[in-house]
């Protein structure tokens, strides 16, 4: 029976064992960690890696006429993972030099993600000194053996993958004891599991390949994307709509080069993207709030000739001023006008290429390269003149798949964007991850609509959301208490989470946001807490995959500057100064390949990140740094209610003397040198100067604009 149904569900599923010889080379004890997304795991490991293995089934399932078969002819055990005995008798069998295969989250998965993983397992692993080594199972989700309640679309046979992966050695602390010893192998394992599915993900390969895979996976019927024009695009539509575009792109434009994309997060701007990777050319995202001097900066910098944009979009935002410099560097290009010199041979010949869309895409992609710069994105300009980052399409898809290693995705979500596209979290996190994953995706133009996004989060029952504090305390202000009941996840970067944003939310929509960190030049996504992983006023843990060191930095004692390294990390920069030359990533203290993100952060015993500041943004008061974070976060605390920044100027006394400016009409610094000495800060965080002002300048990603800032108190002095 056990050959019949080995040969039965091998072709049916077309089961793959990867690296089996990591579990060979294991040698006896050991400890088959794996995921458990499917009734059929068991026996799947039992058929195709090893029928020997052992293998504790919850006791649950007992009472199940199919699981007593099971039982029966593959010789599993009952275990009951919250009875201490039964996983005591697991450990007496792992003694004995045994192996066992364990799925520390107790049951099958309804997430399509990992659960939660019970400490138990961290004591059998504690106890038994066996070797580990992990499983990740892919396919199996997707079978009517999953329970069917999982967030994904059920399939016909689909293929089932076993990954396994080398043996790894849990840090053990010999500190900790008991229940505390036990949750932190529990968390180790977490991680463990987390890293087996990102090293599992397929990403070599480009961004059009990875539309058409999500099309094979997820349906070409399905409704993926939406906008403000309430008309939803399948997958199918959206290809078809792609390649009628790209048929336009050789008419009219140089084989092979960057096109300026200048429009807001709209399906045109999601069209443009994927139809200039369709044809090998890498779109390079212009922040049409950058102020015109930046934005010339940016089309000099990636050598621009090419301009794709909207006369809807020019006359709403009142950039004609902008395109008019615009037209003085580049060829403008209206998609109105594109739109309309389609002829019917384009729409028929499109329409027969899209019902074949990966035979016609063959002869672009057999000159393509996952390595290929996908996308320039420009830093925000918050600190100097933006800086162009290359980004591959490898860089894109292992950062979307990092965050799907870590966060619960499901077919049920959808993903408000109202960040923009030029934004790397827009870009990457907002636009590339939900279509390239399944999740549907409702797209809107601005985030600065404070009474209108609220709104949209009602009418469209989104359950997903990527912002900024700025952005958000904006919303929590405007919405009615009754406006996010949908949403299950609410996550904040680009800039501090300040603990009146975080209360607002908490207090007025019983929501937690999850605070992430990223940087551009890693695609953007680092690190991030999440439901299985959270500590306040943290940004949570790494994302798998990646590598980090901390460099001491002189005068600063809370913290260390972070240096960054994994497949996320980009290309390189286009420097204003060389313009159209990718000058690959490089850190003097680390060596190639090694991203220094300029950040001074703390992480702590549990690996959990704190950030401390901008290396650039601290003021040296005397012979101390000062994190001026620090100081604006003091500010925050004593008067929560309006924004504050803090910067610095030169003095011939002090070095460095911090001015303040404020939102609060009535600030006074009595007040600050009181407050700081109630919470014993020190005085020299106290701002030498306060300057009221109406309100602070923000650039369009929700940062403060210091440039503007600091150009206003140059000027005044």
């Amino acid at each position: 029976m056990k050959t019949i149904l080995k040969i039965i569900l091998g072709l049916v599923f077309r089961v793959e064992v990867k690296g089996k010889s990591h579990y060979q080379q294991a040698g006896d004890r050991v400890i088959l960690l794996s995921n458990h997304v499917s009734y059929i795991d068991a026996v799947l490991v039992k058929l195709f890696i090893d029928d020997s293995i052992n293998y504790g089934i919850d006791r649950s399932l007992v009472n199940h006429w199919w699981a007593r078969l099971f039982i029966k002819l593959f010789d599993f055990c009952v275990v009951d993972i919250t009875d201490p005995m039964s996983v005591k008798q697991l450990i007496d069998f792992l003694a004995q030099n045994n192996n066992v295969l364990l799925f520390p989250e107790g049951r099958v998965s309804t997430t399509n993600s990992l659960m939660k993983i019970y400490q138990s397992a961290g004591l059998v692993i504690d106890k038994s000194d066996a070797t580990i080594v992990p499983l990740h199972i892919e396919g199996a989700q997707y079978t009517c053996f999953s329970g069917g309640d999982n967030g994904v679309r059920q399939r016909f046979f689909p293929k089932i993958t076993l990954n396994i992966q080398p043996a790894v050695k849990l840090q053990q602390n010999e500190v900790l004891k008991g229940q505390q010893r036990r949750a932190a192998i529990a968390d180790q394992l977490t991680s463990v599991l987390r890293h087996a599915k990102y090293v599992t993900g397929d990403y070599n390969k480009t961004l059009f390949r990875a539309l058409l895979d999500a099309r094979s996976l997820h349906g070409s019927g399905y409704k993926i994307i939406e906008d403000i024009n309430n008309k939803a695009l399948s997958y199918r539509q959206l290809i078809f709509r792609c390649i009628l575009l790209s048929r336009t792109f050789d008419k009219k434009l140089p084989a092979e080069q960057t096109i300026g994309v200048f429009l807001p997060t709209t399906i045109a701007a999601t069209l443009l993207i994927f139809s200039l990777s369709l044809t090998r050319r890498s779109p390079a995202m212009l922040n049409y709030g950058a102020g015109l001097k930046a934005l010339l900066s940016c089309i000099s910098s990636a050598q621009i000739k090419h301009i794709y944009t909207s006369r809807k979009f020019i006359k709403e935002g009142g950039f004609e001023e902008t395109l008019a410099a615009l037209e003085q560097v580049a060829n403008v290009h209206f998609l109105e006008d594109t739109v309309a010199d389609l002829t019917l041979y384009d729409k028929l010949s499109a329409k027969v290429i899209s019902l074949f869309p990966s035979s016609y895409y063959r002869r672009y992609e057999s000159v393509s390269n996952a390595e290929d710069t996908a996308v320039i994105l420009f830093t925000s300009g918050s600190e100097g003149l933006p800086k162009g980052v290359a980004l591959t399409h490898k860089n894109l898809l292992v950062n979307a798949w990092q965050v799907v290693s870590i966060i619960d995705f499901t077919h049920k979500d959808l993903m408000l964007n109202f960040l923009p596209v030029f934004h790397s979290f827009g870009f990457t996190v907002g636009t590339i991850l939900p279509i390239i994953h399944g999740l549907r995706l409702f797209q809107y133009p601005s985030p600065l609509h404070y009474k209108i996004i609220p709104e949209k989060l009602y009418q469209t029952g989104a359950t997903i959301i990527f912002s900024t504090n700025t952005f958000l305390r904006g919303y929590g202000l405007q919405a009615h208490p009754y406006d996010f009941h949908r949403l299950r996840y609410v996550f904040a970067g680009a800039e501090p989470l300040t603990r009146q944003t975080e209360d607002l939310w908490y207090e007025k929509f019983g929501i937690r946001i999850l605070q992430g960190y990223g940087v551009t030049e890693t695609s953007p996504g680092l690190a991030a807490n999440t439901p299985l992983g959270y500590r306040r006023g943290s940004v949570g843990r790494f994302m798998p995959g990646l590598d980090y060191k901390l460099i001491d930095v002189p005068g600063i004692n809370n913290g260390k500057r972070l240096l960054i390294k994994g497949e996320n990390v980009m290309k390189g920069y286009i420097l204003p100064d060389q313009p159209g030359q990718i000058i690959p990533t490089h850190s003097d203290d680390a060596g190639a390949g090694w991203h220094d993100t300029g950040d001074i952060v703390h992480i702590d015993e549990d690996g959990y990140i704190f950030i401390r500041g901008r290396a650039k943004r601290f003021a040296k008061v005397g012979s101390e740094m000062v994190s001026l974070a620090a100081v604006e976060q003091m500010v925050n605390d004593l008067w929560p209610e309006y924004r504050h920044a803090a910067v610095s100027k030169r003095d011939e006394l002090k070095g460095e003397v911090i001015i303040l400016f404020t939102e609060y009409p009535e600030a006074s610094r009595t007040d600050l040198v009181s407050y700081s000495r109630e919470q014993g800060i020190s005085e020299l965080h106290i701002p030498k100067q306060l300057i009221q002002i109406e309100e602070l300048p923000v650039l369009t990603s929700g940062k403060i604009d210091y440039i503007s800032l600091q150009t206003q108190l140059d000027q005044s002095t």
